[in-house]
């Protein structure tokens, strides 16, 4: 990963946020235009629109954050902000993903409770499912795009998305059968 030069930015075409709001802003922004699913938002907020992070900077930071335990994006949140602003960083990226979406739930529980009996709602809520899984594998599309020095490695991910979606094995079975597989072969490549 790039490290930030002495003008604080991040090579050429990387500027950074500009202070702990920038980062809670950008952060609550995303977080509320994610829902059913902040990852896609996530990606174009930070690598295409701010530029914060490059594609590759993205995919391993993910890769990172889902090795933690919480929300992927939480833990995503926290790194970016602790990159650029340290502790207070974190705590504005990940306050920026729950605070507002937080009130907003509340308030939408209670008009929920109110209108669930409407067919019209609970047809709009099944749209809403259809557009979300849309989302994420138009994200999984673009991240695979990034990663093109290591195509071969998608194979294990074409493999788990038959297992999983097709074929309906259980997470924990596909994980065990695919994971030893693919950590053997990395690790037998990286010592040749």
């Amino acid at each position: 990963m790039r490290q930030p030069d002495a003008s604080g930015l991040e090579g050429a075409d990387c500027p950074r946020p500009q202070s702990v709001l920038d980062v809670f802003i950008a952060f609550t922004s995303l977080a509320l235009h994610g829902f059913g699913g902040v990852l896609p938002w996530a990606h174009r907020t930070l690598v295409e629109q701010r530029r914060w992070l490059s594609r590759e900077e993205f995919t391993e930071l993910l890769a990172f954050a889902q090795l933690l335990p919480g929300p992927n994006i939480c833990n995503l949140g926290i790194i970016v902000g602790h990159r650029y602003f340290g502790w207070r960083g974190a705590l504005a990226g990940l306050l920026g993903l729950i605070l507002v979406p937080a009130i907003l739930v509340v308030l939408m529980g209670l008009v929920y409770s109110q209108l669930v009996a409407f067919p019209a709602v609970q047809r709009a809520l099944s749209a809403m499912s259809a557009v979300a899984a849309g989302l994420i594998m138009a994200t999984a599309l673009k991240l695979a795009f990034g990663q093109r020095k290591r195509w071969r490695w998608l194979v294990f991910g074409v493999l788990s998305f038959v297992a999983i979606g097709l074929f309906r094995v259980p997470l924990a079975q596909t994980l065990l059968v695919l994971g030893p597989i693919a950590v053997g072969l990395a690790w037998w490549r990286e010592g040749r």
